[in-house]
């Protein structure tokens, strides 16, 4: 696995491995029928480190860091992953969410945030937890899951100092 940012010529790969994320609706608070251009402009717009994994010189994972507010709370990053349906369980989320916090403490930011992980997301909530992050927040019925109806989301947050 090699680990490197995003340049524009992975953009096809990226949204290969996203548009299905996306269209399934379970996990981001995004249309399901988003547009390739607004999808791109989430995952690697202004504000935005994106990172891809290759796997056989192939995009497996991505993930963006970002701040997640401005002025007071600008010391507190954001980010966002995803890993390829043909690549789960492989370790590329883990690698991800290690390098993503030693990007985070290296671009000066001292804690890390996931603002809306949906509650049915339950590997991700495990991976994350093991990753050393806490549940400080539920938000009662806040996604609305395709198939479940109306879940929570957590907060989930880590001091990265």
């Amino acid at each position: 696995m090699d680990l490197q940012p995003f340049e524009p010529f992975h953009w096809p790969e990226v949204w290969a491995l996203l548009e299905p994320i996306f269209r399934e609706g379970t996990t981001y608070a995004l249309p399901q029928d988003i547009s390739e251009e607004a999808a791109r402009a989430f995952w690697t717009g202004p504000g935005r480190e994106t990172w891809v994994v290759l796997v056989h010189g192939r995009v497996a994972g991505t993930y963006f860091l970002r701040a997640n507010q401005t002025g007071g709370g600008a010391h507190v990053c954001n980010c966002g992953y995803a890993t390829g349906a043909g690549h789960r369980g492989q370790g590329i989320a883990s690698l991800m969410c290690e390098h993503s916090q030693e990007r985070a403490v290296e671009a000066g930011y001292r804690a890390m945030q996931f603002n809306f992980v949906v509650s049915t997301n339950e590997g991700a909530i495990r991976l994350w937890k093991r990753h050393g992050f806490e549940e400080v927040g539920r938000l009662p019925l806040a996604f609305e899951h395709p198939e479940k109806g109306l879940v929570d989301a957590l907060v989930m947050y880590k001091w990265l100092i």
